[in-house]
């Protein structure tokens, strides 16, 4: 694998484009995630199903607003993954009800720049309302990434 990884240098800036354009192909085909977010939900899914101590999760049905991930107790899940980003991604409140629960809890999924699993952060929905911000430009909430925002979550270590 590292010697796949070394050749990548040798490629010039076309190759490169079209090793980038084959690959999202052949992950298509295999159904696995290539976008970030996708990868992030899928990684949180399967720490806290292997993880002692933490709610079995299970996938949300595609397209359900604001949800990723249910509980077998019935507890919603959004799940957003960073790794450089300064905030999360957003969380676009109800549209007739401004301050209604859109779920029980919000996992900050950060990543290395590999996309090896770093840890996940558990915000309660108090806590999230605690610390969200308000992007403007997308009429949505998100949560800062900084340490003492993060500081405040329940920490689930990758190591």
């Amino acid at each position: 694998m590292a010697d796949a990884i070394d050749a990548l240098s040798g490629l010039d800036d076309n190759g490169l484009i079209k090793l980038r354009a084959a690959l999202d192909v052949e992950m298509r085909k295999r159904k696995i995630a290539f976008t970030l977010g996708q990868y992030g939900e899928e990684l949180a899914i399967h720490f806290f199903n292997n993880t002692p101590g933490c709610p079995n999760l299970q996938a949300a049905p595609v397209g359900t607003a604001n949800v990723d991930a249910i509980s077998r107790k019935g507890e919603r899940y959004s799940i957003k993954t960073i790794c450089n980003a300064k905030k999360t991604g957003t969380v676009y409140p109800d549209q007739e009800v401004k301050d209604k629960q859109l779920f029980e809890h919000l996992l900050v999924v950060k990543v290395q720049r590999d996309w090896t699993l770093e840890a996940i952060y558990d915000f309660s929905w108090d806590l999230f309302v605690e610390c969200r911000s308000w992007d403007s430009r997308m009429n949505a909430w998100y949560i800062g990434a900084s340490n003492k925002t993060l500081s405040r979550a329940k920490l689930y270590s990758a190591a």
